[in-house]
């Protein structure tokens, strides 16, 4: 009788024996979360795959930002029909013109009728890609609307004890630092940040929070502010719908890309991935009170 095994049955068993560690490690790790997608921003076919698939993804929620108001609506209404995994965030990109004054006031005016329904002020923040874009093709540019605006926002903030979402990188961020302490605010969420050595020991000597998208596989500047960041104050994120390249080239950008973020992150910082989800997991809820 022939004693071999049968290679098929090793198979089988092998790949049996790896989904039932799969499922411990799931069962004692911490789920994820995604501190910064513009969920209405994709369309309602990919919204339902998005929103139906969190739970085997492991993604206990997301923390969607808003473009404008019509985008803080469509928020508001995704978190209501989802009230246990999508937070929204209401506030006005600063990659687009600045609106009319009585638009600025509406989306204000709104966002007071909705403080409690909030969790943050978000995106807000300065136009660095606008603002290169004209230098490079030689258009004037004027700061000052943006700066206004953004003034706006954080004394919303302060006066509603909200955290704020920043759209704020390189040099722009300095000057996010500086209205952060003209209006006394504490938490702040840079997400998809990038700056100098000298901003970035600035904003972590002020408690400010960072998050890191899928673009920490694969692009060093990113890396280098994850092995320099405390580890207290960053959260994974996928700024979805952009797209990434990589390993995710092709693909959806989805919450679920934020194990990615988080197992890059922990060989980064020498953690275990247990304790690297731990940490994300636990910075998000406790900055976004979720």
């Amino acid at each position: 009788m022939n004693s071999t095994p049968d290679p098929r049955f090793r198979s089988e068993q092998s790949s049996a024996d790896h989904a039932a560690t799969q499922q411990a490690l799931s069962e004692t790790m911490a789920p994820l979360i995604d501190a910064h997608i513009h969920l209405d921003s994709y369309d309602a076919s990919r919204q339902q795959v998005i929103l139906s698939g969190l739970a085997q993804a492991e993604v206990a929620g997301v923390i969607t930002v808003s473009m404008h108001l019509d985008s803080a609506r469509r928020n508001l209404r995704l978190a209501g029909q989802y009230p246990s995994l999508v937070h929204p965030a209401f506030g006005f990109h600063p990659e687009q013109p600045i609106p009319a004054s009585n638009e600025v006031d509406e989306l204000l005016a709104w966002m007071e009728r909705h403080a409690g329904e909030m969790v943050a002020v978000g995106e807000v923040g300065l136009p660095y890609y606008t603002r290169k874009e004209a230098k490079e093709t030689g258009r004037p540019f004027d700061d000052r609307p943006y700066v206004e605006l953004l003034e706006r926002f954080l004394a919303f903030a302060r006066d509603h004890g909200k955290p704020v979402v920043l759209h704020a990188v390189y040099e722009d961020a300095d000057t996010a630092c500086d209205l952060l302490e003209r209006y006394r605010i504490r938490r702040a969420h840079f997400h998809w940040f990038k700056g100098s050595p000298d901003t970035v020991e600035r904003m972590a000597k002020r408690g400010y929070y960072v998050s890191f998208t899928p673009d920490i596989v694969y692009e060093e500047e990113i890396q280098e502010l994850a092995r320099a960041y405390p580890a207290d104050r960053v959260m994974s994120e996928t700024d979805g719908p952009w797209p990434f390249e990589g390993p995710f080239a092709g693909q959806m950008t989805h919450p679920r890309m934020t194990a990615a973020v988080a197992e890059a992150w922990s060989r980064i910082q020498g953690l275990s991935l247990r304790e690297a989800r731990e940490l994300l997991y636990m910075n998000a809820k406790r900055f976004y009170g979720i």
